[in-house]
């Protein structure tokens, strides 16, 4: 719970606030990206929230905070029970986001996808009842893929609750050694006829990505979108294998999709065209500039 004696000066004035316990995650800029900014070493609300659907975003935003760095001066319950009903919050094509990012995976973002044959959980966020009851209302859930060894956190809780298969490869289940199914090779897989696990090694030996019914990639921390730059990125540090992944980066170009899903990061909607040309752009910017650029 946020601290207004430890809000950051770099808070406009203000309702809402940012204090020091925050660990720059980029969640609340994601959620509300019109009122939180990053400011030096933390996100710092640059605008107040006005309209109506600021408010709100504000609202999911100060939820979403994986370590409670978001404060109000003036509590209303009534926003914030209508915040957090809104989670998990619809992407679209039966696909939410859940919200409620979990400290231990540094605030990685995790997605629902609600589907007829088993709902699968991407990555975990925190374990709470709000969303453990979500689940259940949504049919429970039969699968949670694990992208890579960072953004585990409540995977396990969530698998006993509901009786779920873990995923993940097993060169990162060192962090799940009890995981259900392990994941070996690099080579693509498929769960039905709408699944495709893409090993995607480089972050971590173990990186995976989700490729649901060739629209929606579930990238982990081995891809997102930049909005200031309007281009995908990957990571330039923190890396396993440098030419490894880059040979990930390349592999992608032999899929469709649409939308990119990211841990970290913010996420986006192109058409096919446009997101293979964006996966190329990247691809070709680090072989121009060299692997760690």
């Amino acid at each position: 719970m946020a601290d207004r004696n430890k809000r950051l000066d770099s808070n406009v004035s203000g309702n809402f606030y940012v204090d020091a316990t925050c660990i720059n995650c980029d969640t609340c800029r994601q959620l509300a990206p019109a009122n939180f900014e990053e400011i030096g070493r933390y996100s710092a609300v640059s605008h107040q929230p006005v309209s109506g659907s600021e408010i709100h975003q504000a609202h999911q935003a100060l939820l979403a905070c994986p370590v409670g760095a978001i404060g109000t001066e003036q509590n209303n319950t009534v926003l914030l029970q209508t915040a957090m009903a809104s989670f998990p919050l619809l992407v679209e094509g039966g696909v939410s986001y859940c919200g409620f990012n979990s400290e231990k995976s540094f605030g990685a973002n995790c997605f629902l996808i609600e589907h007829p044959g088993g709902n699968w959980l991407i990555d975990s966020p925190r374990y709470i009842k709000h969303l453990v009851e979500a689940f259940e209302q949504r049919g429970g859930i039969t699968y949670i893929f694990l992208t890579h060894e960072d953004d585990v956190a409540d995977s396990e809780k969530y698998a006993a609750h509901f009786g779920a298969k873990r995923i993940i490869h097993r060169a990162d289940a060192g962090v799940a050694p009890t995981a259900e199914q392990l994941i070996d090779g690099e080579e693509t897989s498929s769960v039905g006829s709408d699944f495709r696990i893409i090993p995607v090694p480089g972050h971590t030996a173990g990186s995976m990505a989700l490729l649901y019914r060739e629209t929606f990639l579930f990238a982990g921390d081995h891809l997102w979108w930049n909005p200031h730059t309007k281009a995908l990125e990957a990571p330039t540090r923190l890396i396993w294998n440098k030419a490894a992944l880059l040979d990930s980066i390349g592999k992608l170009l032999d899929y469709r999709f649409e939308w990119v899903l990211a841990g970290h990061g913010d996420r986006v909607h192109l058409s096919v065209e446009e997101m293979h040309s964006a996966v190329r752009s990247l691809l070709e910017r680090r072989q121009r500039r060299g692997i760690a650029s």
